[in-house]
């Protein structure tokens, strides 16, 4: 019998044990989550104006009514090269990207400001080095689709009239990155491929495209689902609650927000300005057929996507520092993102 885990650290498996207890406990048969018992085990931090491991970071509120708001994070000095000039630091003659990030959480659970999210956003900014907005979109089952993917166009919007005067650092919207990892990768997508199509922006140019293990699905059940189940964040049961919980009523998992690109999908082959895309993929996934099947999917469209495949990693590695994974995915976004910029300042 084939292993549903690696072997992973101690610390890691306590982590996960307890993400999966807090999430098995709150969300409740009639589709409801008891919010109380999520902030028990759901760690926040705050945004930190002095520096930390030489990255600031605030929070900015987009939408008063609906309750959005993004979290901010500026390096203030790097010792990592940076994706767009290696070898030079963070001063005011460097120019940094933008990387707009949407967190995992099934479209459930989580937030910008949860520990761990906080941290891997920090890094991102510090190593790549680029400023980060982390979206704080709202939640289902309070909020259904497409509310998420209204929220993270309209951060994508908000980010044309934000003031980078005070950064010591020259912030290029014209070097504009669109990130998510889980449900995050997902929003991404739709964010994504709505900005190729349906509006023009003035500043913001989105060059790239960053799924880590994209949060898609379909009626069917893949090989890797029915392979991998125990031992694992994704299981069927927490999927289909998590997509009856997001979707609106009588949808199935081949809504086109699910199946990207399955019998409902939309065709994607004509949106010219759809931005070349990194792909994660772990071994360990049970999610990892319907990635595959996104790959797929964008090259019989036309697009450009890089596959970057980890077998030894579970669903959401990249949460855990611990993991020689999760320095690796690093890397490979600065590879990316140095890709995308030096072909686009040709």
């Amino acid at each position: 019998m084939s292993k549903t885990t690696p072997n992973l650290p101690l610390k890691v498996r306590l982590l996960l044990s307890a993400h999966v207890f807090s999430v098995d406990a709150a969300r409740r048969s009639n589709l409801t989550v008891n919010r109380g018992l999520v902030k028990v085990f759901d760690p926040k931090s705050p945004p930190s104006s002095k520096p930390i491991n030489d990255v600031s970071s605030f929070d900015v509120t987009i939408n008063s009514d609906t309750k959005l708001w993004l979290r901010l994070y500026n390096p203030t000095t790097t010792t990592s090269t940076s994706a767009t000039s290696p070898g030079d630091g963070v001063n005011d003659d460097v120019s940094l990207p933008v990387v707009v990030y949407f967190h995992g959480g099934g479209f459930s659970f989580m937030g910008a400001n949860s520990k761990n999210y906080d941290g891997l956003c920090r890094r991102l900014a510090r190593e790549i080095p680029a400023v980060v907005l982390s979206v704080n979109y709202r939640l289902a089952p309070e909020h259904r689709c497409p509310s998420q993917y209204e929220d993270g166009f309209e951060a994508l919007k908000f980010l044309e009239s934000m003031d980078f005067g005070s950064f010591k650092a020259n912030v290029d919207l014209s070097r504009c990155f669109i990130a998510g990892d889980s449900a995050g990768g997902n929003l991404a997508h739709h964010v994504a491929l709505k900005a190729a199509g349906e509006y023009s922006f003035e500043k913001v140019k989105i060059v790239g495209l960053i799924a880590i293990q994209p949060f898609f699905g379909g009626e069917e059940e893949t090989e890797s689902e029915k392979r991998i189940k125990g031992g694992s964040l994704i299981t069927e049961e927490r999927t289909e609650w998590m997509w009856k919980a997001f979707l609106p009523d009588g949808s199935d998992r081949n809504h086109p927000s699910v199946n990207v690109f399955g019998p409902n999908a939309v065709d994607i082959s004509g949106a010219v300005g759809f931005p070349s895309t990194l792909l994660i993929i772990g071994g360990f996934d049970p999610l990892q057929d319907w990635q595959r099947k996104y790959h797929q999917g964008l090259k019989k469209s036309g697009k450009e996507v890089d596959l970057i495949e980890y077998p030894n990693a579970i669903h959401a590695f990249y949460c855990f520092p611990d993991l020689p994974e999760s320095a690796l995915l690093i890397t490979e976004i600065k590879n990316f993102m140095h890709k995308q910029l030096s072909k686009n300042s040709t």
